[in-house]
């Protein structure tokens, strides 16, 4: 059979045995009619709250929290249909926040690409400095002890909006929602603490889980903390269009948003396999190696033990460069020897997260990178090179033996399949 994967911007098709594979996928949603309609609609008739326009004066100030490059939120459409609805706001009361959490700032070029030629040129737009103090505003501890620094900018502005699209999440359970506060205008300190070990490490820190996941809940603390002024988050499909708009206030809408995304996404099976190929969702969630641990995170779900996963991930930017994700992987010789690393009590580097979650899925199956990467770069971050997948799924078939079964998830991470106990 063929089956073709989500791989960078064009796709990749591969040859599988017929009677081996299961194929899993989200359940496919069309794209709405007329988005700009749909989304303009939801503004005006929102989950728990008045209208956005409603809710703006011309006199405000307003901050406008939007997801990275790394993120595919369809920022080049919704974000001129939101402006346009507070198009009674003077431009200059208006500022544009790129929520990049700890990732490095995007530069013009991608933010042009990003929002819109027409949005950059008429409005401030700017990256959150997660490192500059001076920048933050410190707000006290979370109930789970987290310091609380947060983008001034933002919090000076007397209406508040966030932006973004709801997915599963490996460890937050679902994105969107506060995570558009909490990792993405948050300082250094806060962030470290919400990605660390003990909590990363915590069962419920996993895809779909809010309630008693500490990740989620204080990411949630903080963002209602900030008494955010209103909520715009879609959902998208495979071909990246919206199916969903949830809009109004922080916790109902994203709570709809979530219940929304649960039913389409979260995918049943009843016994886990020898061999599973995954992808990270294609462009732009593949442009690097650190990304696609989401798609290993979702394949490690019904791999069997001592089973095998294929990651198929471009990685056109590399591991990354920045960060300290492929250093944290050269830092140790095992996976068992990085986890006992990232779990002593005094130890805190940004990225370890990325690297603790790998490093338990590499407890438990061994993990081939089909990517743009060159062989040494994987060796290097303690993975396996795979330089054709056909020849690596007949090589593992011929070790599991004739039982073995193949699952194949196009989508990477858009589905999070589970088993049925």
């Amino acid at each position: 059979m063929k089956a073709k994967l989500a791989y960078g911007k064009t796709g990749l098709e591969v040859n599988l045995p017929d009677d081996r594979v299961t194929v899993v996928e989200p359940e496919f949603i069309p794209g709405l009619a007329d988005e700009k309609s749909a989304f303009v609609e939801a503004l005006r008739h929102p989950i728990g709250a008045p209208p956005l326009r409603d809710l703006v004066k011309p006199s405000d100030t307003v901050a406008i929290v939007f997801s990275d490059i790394t993120r595919p939120t369809p920022n080049k459409k919704i974000l001129p249909w939101l402006l346009e609805e507070i198009s009674h706001v003077p431009r200059n009361q208006v500022v544009l926040i790129n929520g990049i959490g700890l990732h490095r700032p995007n530069t013009r070029e991608e933010l042009t690409d990003l929002i819109g030629r027409e949005v950059m040129d008429n409005y401030r737009v700017i990256n959150h400095e997660p490192h500059k103090k001076e920048l933050l505003t410190y707000l006290g501890k979370t109930r789970f002890g987290g310091d609380i620094w947060i983008n001034s900018e933002y919090l000076e502005a007397s209406v508040k909006i966030l932006t973004g699209f709801i997915e599963p999440h490996f460890f937050a359970g679902f994105s969107g929602g506060p995570k558009a506060v909490l990792p993405s205008v948050s300082g250094h300190d806060s962030i470290m603490h919400n990605h660390s070990a003990k909590m990363i490490g915590h069962p419920n820190a996993s895809w779909g889980i809010t309630t008693g996941n500490p990740i989620f809940e204080e990411m949630l603390e903080v963002a209602l903390l900030t008494r955010p002024t209103f909520l715009a988050n879609v959902t998208i499909n495979s071909k990246k269009e919206i199916t969903g708009v949830f809009a109004g206030d922080l916790v109902q809408a994203h709570g709809k948003g979530t219940e929304f995304v649960k039913k389409t996404a979260m995918r049943p099976v009843p016994e886990p396999f020898d061999i599973v190929i995954t992808t990270n969702s294609g462009y732009p969630l593949d442009l690097n190696l650190y990304q696609a641990v989401k798609g290993m995170s979702a394949a490690s779900r019904i791999v069997k033990e001592g089973g095998s996963i294929i990651i198929v991930s471009e990685c056109s930017q590399g591991v990354p460069d920045h960060g300290n994700y492929g250093k944290l992987l050269q830092m140790r010789s095992t996976p068992a020897e990085l986890l006992e690393m990232i779990n002593a009590p005094d130890f805190s580097l940004f990225d370890q997260w990325q690297v603790q979650i790998q490093a338990m899925i590499q407890l438990k199956a061994r993990v081939y990178v089909y990517s743009l990467l060159p062989d040494d770069v994987i060796q290097k971050c303690q993975l396996l090179p795979c330089q054709n997948i056909e020849a690596t799924v007949d090589r593992l078939l011929k070790e599991y033996g004739p039982q073995a079964r193949i699952a194949v998830l196009p989508q990477g991470p858009m589905t999070i399949p589970y088993l049925v106990e």
